[in-house]
Order: C-alpha cells, then structure tokens, then sequence
C-alpha cells in the first residue's frame, strides 16, 4: 500500500486558514495523513487588529519530534513541509530534523516554503537567511518562494523573466530539483506570474503561468500553493501539470473567497481580515479535481 505521510511545520490559527490549519486541510483531502507541528499558534492570522496566542521554540520542536522518534512515527514519512518559522535556533532545528527523517527514508521528498517577506517587506528576524541559504534549501527537493524570497536567497534583484531564470538556476545549484516562483510582478500591468523550473536526467525544463492581479489582501494563499504542489508532484510527477493543477486551484480558492468577502462586506465596503479569510471549505472539490483553467507555457 502506497505511503503518502506528510510531516509539516509551520504555523497554525484556531480561526481561519494559514498555515498547518490550510495545508492539513489541502494534504488530507488528497488522501495525505498530516502530522501538524507549529512554529505558533495564534488566535487568528496576524492581519486582524488583534492576536493571541505561543510562539514555540527550538526545545518545544525538538520534545515533539522526540516523542514521535521513540514511537517509530518518524519512520512513517513520505514527505516533509516546511513554512512559516520564527526564530534561528527553531530553523536549525529543523534542519537537524529533516537529516533524521531522511536517515530513515531516504525517498523521502521534502518541499521547503522559505516564508520570509513579501513585496520587499521581510518579516522574520534577518538572521533566518543564511540558516535557509547554507542549512534548509541545499535539503529540499521542491522549493517555492515568491519573487522576493528568491532575490534574498540568491543575492540578486528580479527586474524581468531572464533575472528570474537566472534566479532559479542559482537555487538548484543550491540542492533542489524542482523551483517554483510562487508569483512575480514580471507581467503586463494588471498581469502576475508564476515560474516553474524542474531538472531531469540532466535537462532542465521551464515553464510559465499568467495569473490576474485581483486588489485585495489573501492571507494563506502560499500555504496553499506549496500543498496543492506537493500533493499533485507526488500524484502526477509532471511538473507541468501538477504546476497548473497548482495555480488553477489556488485561483479558484481566491476568486471564490473574493466574491464572498465582497457579498458579506457590502457594495462599497473594503471587506475585513475576516471575511477576506479563505473560503477552503467550500472549494473542497476544486482543491481535489481542479478543472484546469490556467495552462503553462513551456520556456524555450
């Protein structure tokens, strides 16, 4: 019987979908057990005017991930999921985590979102980029920023399609085999972009999406992506499909949630964090069977 065992790291909310609360919920309707441990856990996502909740540390991971090891659970594990982590020493962790996961399975397939900023605002403690430059993306297979994550990875700035290539060749010479640009400014106005690059045997394919830039805020919307992806790799182990699988599910998720927030806020009204939050629920089966409505376009 086929293994599908997802252990994935990264924060959670009691109240909406970020985080593990949107990935375990993606992952275990593609027929995945999940096996949750947060970075945090907060009352709702940071957006909001308020929130509450536990940062964890490098000793709350590690306690976790010991009472798994002396249970045999580690052993279990097909794939590993990392995104949002905090602090340097919880990162180190992980990294020492996935090297033991990996003693005990080494086809295990490991996806690293590298959630650290976004459109030129970090958001984690600067001291996190080496530890994911030298330590965390050399071990993924799959990894999945968004344009400015790539340019922090790879010291350089994306002005346009060939700095992005570019960009992505740097972070498989890092390790993984599989790098996907999450979004990019690099359309027309009014025009996002998604990349994907993958190496086979040796050969290197590249592809891209154009996706509508819709004004508004989505929180969750990467978690979303990376476990989409990884689902749809695993299933399919095409690229160029499990990339428009992808994109055309995270779409739906977000067409879906607009049109809602919009009706709950009223004409004229800037919906609230709220009702902005992801309508994951009643997109089951677009998660699941997504129809394809965004196709790749090979890069030569």
């Amino acid at each position: 019987m086929e293994q599908n065992h997802v252990l994935s790291i990264q924060s959670t909310v009691v109240s909406g979908y970020v985080g593990n609360k949107c990935a375990s919920f993606s992952l275990q309707i593609h027929g995945f057990d999940v096996c949750p441990i947060n970075s945090v856990q907060l009352s709702n996502h940071t957006g909001y005017k308020c929130f509450k909740g536990q940062v964890l540390n490098d000793s709350d991971v590690a306690c976790l991930y010991d009472g798994l090891k002396q249970n045999n659970i580690h052993n279990q594990f097909s794939h590993l999921l990392t995104g949002y982590i905090g602090s340097k020493s919880f990162l180190l962790k992980v990294g020492d985590i996935i090297e033991d996961v990996r003693a005990s399975n080494p086809g295990l397939i490991y996806v690293c979102d590298p959630v650290m900023g976004d459109n030129g605002k970090l958001y984690v403690p600067q001291e996190l980029l080496p530890v994911y430059k030298d330590v965390i993306i050399p071990k993924a297979d799959i990894v999945t920023p968004n344009q400015f994550e790539a340019e922090l990875l790879t010291d350089m700035k994306i002005s346009s399609e060939a700095d992005a290539l570019l960009a992505m060749q740097r972070l498989h010479e890092m390790g993984p085999k599989t790098v996907v640009l999450s979004s990019t400014s690099l359309g027309s106005e009014g025009i996002l972009v998604a990349l994907a690059s993958t190496v086979k045997n040796g050969e290197k394919e590249c592809y891209r999406i154009e996706m509508p830039y819709l004004q508004a805020i989505f929180v969750g919307t990467g978690d979303l992506f990376a476990s989409c992806l990884l689902a749809w790799m695993h299933k399919d182990n095409d690229l160029k499909l499990a990339f428009e699988k992808t994109v055309s599910a995270v779409q739906t998720v977000i067409r879906r949630t607009l049109q809602a927030a919009q009706e709950a806020a009223g004409a004229g009204n800037t919906p609230s964090p709220a009702q902005m939050e992801l309508r994951l629920i009643q997109s089951k089966a677009d998660i699941e069977c997504p129809t394809i409505t965004f196709t790749a376009t090979k890069i030569s």
